[in-house]
């Protein structure tokens, strides 16, 4: 289950040197979990800021414990559905599986949320639709693990 939840480092190096060109960028990650994408990619790129949004409260509390733990400035996490936020807020975007577990009916994280195909569908479609407004140049990384790696950066 780790390998459909969470991002390997050496993604995460990988996708925060793509999305992070220069300063003063700010990254999303959607789906956010307890904070390993932001948090490392937070260490790797200090001169950027990191922010996750995630829907389970106690993953956002032990993420934002990490961070404090680590002192790490430029990373923030946010407890809500990423459909409550205006992306145009954010400069390039990570995204690593974060609709799958409505596909699933045995990979998922807890049962604090609600999930199912509709829910799949209504996310993908919307955030679709939110990308496709933002201006060129605006970057994303996306992973998605089935048991094998496989990384796809676009700009």
């Amino acid at each position: 289950m780790d390998e459909l939840h969470w991002s390997p480092i050496d993604v995460i190096r990988q996708a925060s040197d793509f999305l992070v060109q220069g300063e003063a960028v700010n990254v999303l990650d959607i789906g956010s979990g307890c904070g390993k994408f932001c948090l490392a990619a937070g260490y790797y790129q200090p001169g950027a800021h990191f922010y996750g949004v995630e829907q389970r409260e106690w993953l956002v509390n032990e993420a934002v414990k990490l961070s404090d733990r680590l002192g790490l400035n430029n990373v923030h996490f946010m407890h809500k559905n990423f459909t409550q936020l205006d992306l145009r807020q954010y400069d390039h975007f990570y995204f690593f599986n974060s609709f799958f577990e409505n596909l699933s009916q045995e990979d998922k994280i807890d049962d604090t949320i609600d999930y199912c195909d509709n829910l799949y569908t209504y996310y993908t479609y919307y955030l679709f639709k939110e990308l496709e407004q933002l201006p060129a140049g605006t970057r994303i990384v996306t992973y998605c693990s089935w048991g094998k790696k496989f990384l796809r950066a676009t700009a």
